[in-house]
């Protein structure tokens, strides 16, 4: 059985491997292309567009390594399944069973490294991506109108409660703030305050320090009546106090993707805290918990090109199949995030339906092959 192990487990790594180093070339070459046409501006090099290509590898080998777990595995498989060697391991005694139990080893080895590349290397490489853009460009611009952010503030009476709303345009190099808009409401929604800075970064305690700032403050209905005035101030530097600190900030700016999990979990228990919206992100965060088991299912899933005889394709027609399988796979597992926020679907089952199904198919394709070929 070590014999059996040593001869699956060899040709199965390095085919994979093979692989991913095939598509993170790919990717790269592309990433590199795209990144050409900014060099020479605002004193960007052609040696910061290739680091920035190499940067951005981490997030795509953990978007791609599940397809290529998928066509290293059935080229693996078809390749045994060519020149017969398969067939002398069944005859051996190498059963559906244990052919299942001997691949969900390397499945889940896989799946242990997506999750570390996903959650800790390209969060990572995809940050200091960001900060390498953000110097040659002098910001991000975030789409959509910039980052909002909303804070609840309690006082010493209910009528003393704040709700405070957060606009951010761009991120700035060195995790700094550009066009920093604070809007302050009281119980009833009136607008109480107004706070608008040129550039702002968050300190160590939690507070923002806001430079170049324009601050109104509206006088209450009270003192409005009395004619007060609107209050108009202007600071060179100003220390905001607030409770949104440099982790809730980070994740309110990158993409949800560029996230790991324990912070997409803590920016979804924020957005919870706040009574904002939380399906999007809490789809994203159980997409990202369980994308890793997606290896498994490809390991699986692959399986069953073993069973084929040589006479029912060539290799290339089985890969090139394997290709078709993850293309689609990808399309479904982007597919169902949108389906499920749109229809409303239970986080954790729009996330895991994907996977599900693909598991269902390559089980229900191993014992029809198992049971009739």
């Amino acid at each position: 059985m070590k014999t059996v192990r040593r001869l699956l487990y060899r040709d199965i790594v390095w085919s994979v491997v093979f692989v991913a180093i095939a598509f993170l070339s790919l990717f790269f070459f592309i990433d590199f292309v795209d990144e050409l046409e900014n060099v020479g501006r605002n004193g960007y090099t052609l040696g910061q567009a290739v680091l920035r290509g190499l940067l951005e590898q981490p997030g795509h080998f953990y978007e791609l390594f599940p397809i290529a777990v998928l066509i290293g595995t059935i080229y693996a498989m078809a390749r045994l399944a060519q020149s017969s060697e398969f067939t002398i391991l069944r005859t051996g005694g190498l059963g559906p069973g244990l052919a299942l139990r001997l691949l969900a080893l390397p499945g889940l080895v896989f799946a242990l490294l997506t999750f570390v590349v996903g959650d800790y290397v390209a969060p990572l490489t995809e940050r200091q991506a960001l900060a390498l853009k953000a110097g040659a460009r002098g910001s991000i611009v975030l789409s959509g109108g910039g980052a909002w952010l909303k804070e609840r503030r309690p006082g010493a009476t209910p009528a003393d409660e704040r709700s405070i709303s957060v606009n951010v345009a761009a991120a700035g190099v060195g995790g700094a703030l550009v066009g920093v808009r604070i809007f302050e409401f009281d119980t009833e929604g009136r607008l109480r305050s107004r706070i608008e800075a040129e550039r702002g970064q968050v300190l160590a305690g939690g507070d923002w320090r806001l430079r170049k700032v324009q601050r109104s403050d509206w006088p209450t209905p009270e003192a409005a009546q009395a004619n007060a005035p609107l209050r108009q101030q202007a600071f060179n530097s100003l220390d905001w106090p607030s409770t949104l600190d440099a982790s809730v900030v980070a994740a309110a700016l990158l993409p949800a993707k560029n996230m790991s999990t324990i912070d997409l979990w803590r920016y979804t228990s924020h957005l919870a805290d706040q009574d904002q919206a939380v399906q999007g992100h809490e789809i994203q965060f159980w997409k990202k918990a369980l994308y890793p088991l997606a290896c498994v299912v490809m390991v699986a899933l692959a399986l069953p090109f073993a069973y084929l005889h040589a006479r029912a394709g060539g290799v290339s027609y089985k890969v090139f199949g394997g290709i078709m399988l993850g293309i689609s796979f990808v399309l479904l597992n982007n597919a169902s995030g949108h389906l499920g926020l749109l229809r409303q679907w239970t986080p954790w089952m729009a996330a895991a339906a994907p996977s599900g199904l693909y598991l269902l198919i390559s089980m229900a394709a191993f014992a029809w092959l198992v049971r009739f070929r």
